[in-house]
């Protein structure tokens, strides 16, 4: 393995390491994700989370024993800390599964915290969102219930470019409830599929009608060149003709 091969692999180990670290402790938070990006004088450490006052802490007394921690535990040097909300939270797989593991340890009923987050995720402009709640729900015996609306990619393409998935756990009495959300963020227009009714259609076409008419230029129809071409007689097909008879003469 070369020294750029090494240098990446260590970036990807380094970034996964932080992540289940802050995913571990800052779980009350609503954390999102991280990025660490290396400077000429130090390493940028950017966090996201759907409640940054939490990690900043009062005074910045939690942004300044992280700092403490990246660089005795993790190894980074200098590191600048900053910390913001994610662009939509709604549409945040993480975020929504920390928030619905958060409401069940509370005591509130996997179903309704369930249809309310898939409701959330739905307003905000999502394709679709899938819930999974897997545990002890209600009774000593495991199983799993579903929530589902609109539509949830599950293979090709679409799934590293629309789909973010996430998993959280919730800590209870009786056991521990496992959280998965899948969210089908909006993409290109041609994730939306509708069909037209006959009307629509019709005026499509007569407007693409008038528009190719418009832009094509002034020429004769093709049926009077056909025509043209078929009133001329072709150069010396007369004497072609003509040149048996003679020969019988």
């Amino acid at each position: 393995m070369g020294r750029v091969e090494r240098f990446f692999l260590n970036q990807g180990f380094l970034r996964a390491k932080i992540d289940e670290y802050l995913a571990a402790n800052f779980y009350m938070a609503g954390y999102s994700r991280v990025e660490i990006i290396p400077m000429a004088l130090g390493t940028r450490i950017h966090i996201y989370a759907e409640r940054p006052a939490l990690i900043i802490g009062q005074r910045g007394a939690t942004i300044r024993r992280l700092q403490q921690i990246f660089e005795k535990v993790f190894g980074i040097e200098n590191p600048q800390i900053t910390v913001s909300q994610p662009e939509n939270p709604e549409l945040d797989a993480r975020v929504q599964a920390f928030r619905i593991a958060r409401s069940i340890e509370m005591g509130y009923h996997f179903r309704r915290v369930a249809f309310t987050a898939l409701r959330r995720i739905m307003n905000a402009g999502a394709l679709g969102a899938e819930i999974k709640i897997s545990g002890k729900l209600r009774t000593e015996r495991a199983r799993f219930e579903k929530f589902r609306a609109g539509k949830v990619y599950k293979a090709g393409e679409k799934v590293d470019e629309l789909v973010d998935r996430a998993v959280a756990i919730a800590k209870l009495p009786k056991g521990i409830i496992g959280v998965e959300v899948i969210i089908a963020r909006p993409g290109k227009p041609g994730d939306y599929i509708r069909i037209k009714n006959p009307e629509e259609v019709a005026d499509e076409l007569q407007r693409l009608r008038e528009e190719l008419e418009a832009r094509a230029p002034e020429r004769p129809e093709i049926e009077e060149l056909i025509e043209e071409a078929a009133g001329e007689e072709a150069p010396g097909a007369e004497e072609a003709t003509q040149a048996p008879a003679g020969g019988e003469a």
